[in-house]
């Protein structure tokens, strides 16, 4: 009697579906992993720009806060011109409002009465909700980072210290 070489189909079809057994395991926990990752990046994006308006304020005093999140980004034309309009306090990606599955707004206003913006609140908000991330994130002048687990980002200031503060 001949003696086989190689394997059987059986032999194939139980390990093809070992490995898919794994993947149904692994891939959900690679997905909320990711999520994790992107979810601490936005709080650093966050905190970078915390740093960045109270900088540019020290900077510019006749300016404030600045209006939106460009001012605090480098220059296109000349990366290291710091100037009240291009500070190169933050990343260039930070600045265009996008980075690692989340959005960035800034918005610095002047209360009643100012001649500066003397208020600002700055957000970061899942691009995509339950696949780049499931919170958004807020802050203003106090620098406290807070979260809202519905992802939508706060819209204002007012809305913002309404949420939940991040454990610090």
């Amino acid at each position: 009697m001949r003696k086989q070489k190689g394997f059987s189909l059986i032999e194939l079809l139980i390990v093809v579906a070992i490995i898919l057994i794994i993947a149904a395991i692994a891939i959900p926990n690679l997905l909320r992993a990711r999520m994790a990752a992107n979810e601490s990046s936005a709080v650093g994006g966050l905190r970078t720009i915390n740093t960045a308006m109270i900088t540019y304020n020290s900077t510019y005093p006749t300016v404030g806060f600045a209006a939106t999140l460009a001012p605090l980004g480098p220059s296109a034309a000349n990366p290291c011109a710091a100037t009240s309009a291009t500070a190169c306090l933050i990343d260039a990606v930070l600045a265009a409002g996008t980075k690692s599955g989340y959005t960035f707004l800034a918005a610095g206003t002047a209360s009643a009465g100012s001649t500066t913006n003397n208020e600002y609140y700055a957000s970061a908000a899942p691009i995509t909700i339950n696949q780049t991330g499931n919170r958004a994130f807020c802050s203003f002048e106090d620098a406290v980072v807070r979260y809202n687990s519905a992802g939508t980002p706060p819209g204002s200031e007012a809305t913002c210290q309404g949420w939940s503060p991040l454990n610090q």
